[in-house]
């Protein structure tokens, strides 16, 4: 295992101690020897996110993708601080970048479903957040995501069906 690849393991310890003072403090250390891995600079995008300093998060996010403007990751994070800045309608070009470079991934499709249900074009979001349940047909998020987008467009009954599939009350209209 590289190196970078080890620090960040170490930094998602620290993150999930919420030590993200330490973990910052580790990152810019090793941008010192690795001041061009982009991985670094995502980590610390990500920092800044848990943080709620988008100002800083999209600096190092942009930072980075200047370094690899193909990575997943980089391209989830830009959408994720574009999202925070009410720019839902840009961030969908970064979201379905990372959808296309880290094809069925869960996590990214039940964004993009639930983004294009904000958006205008729920039919299309209802399709991403079924593949996305189909994927990972246990989480919480999406089946609650795919729910609302249900009710969104009058589909009472497949809704309840997922709310009594995940132990949620379910509604009469």
């Amino acid at each position: 295992m590289d190196a970078v690849r080890s620090l960040i393991q170490e930094v998602e310890i620290l993150k999930s101690k919420k030590q993200f003072d330490k973990a910052i403090d580790l990152l810019q250390e090793s941008l010192l020897k690795n001041s061009d891995d982009y991985r670094l600079y995502e980590e610390i995008a990500d920092i800044y996110l848990y943080e709620g300093k988008m100002a800083k998060a999209k600096k190092a996010i942009d930072f980075a993708l200047n370094i690899n403007s193909e990575s997943a990751t980089g391209n989830y994070l830009k959408w994720f601080i574009l999202l925070a800045n009410n720019k839902i309608v840009d961030a969908i070009e970064y979201l379905e970048k990372s959808n296309h470079l880290m094809p069925n991934n869960a996590e990214v499709l039940r964004n993009l479903g639930w983004a294009y249900s904000m958006t205008g074009e729920p039919q299309k979001g209802i399709f991403i957040l079924k593949r996305a349940l189909n994927i990972s047909p246990d989480d919480k998020l999406i089946n609650e995501d795919l729910a609302m987008a249900l009710i969104g467009v009058g589909k009472i009954k497949e809704w309840n069906a997922i709310l009594k599939r995940i132990g949620k009350d379910q509604i009469t209209i």
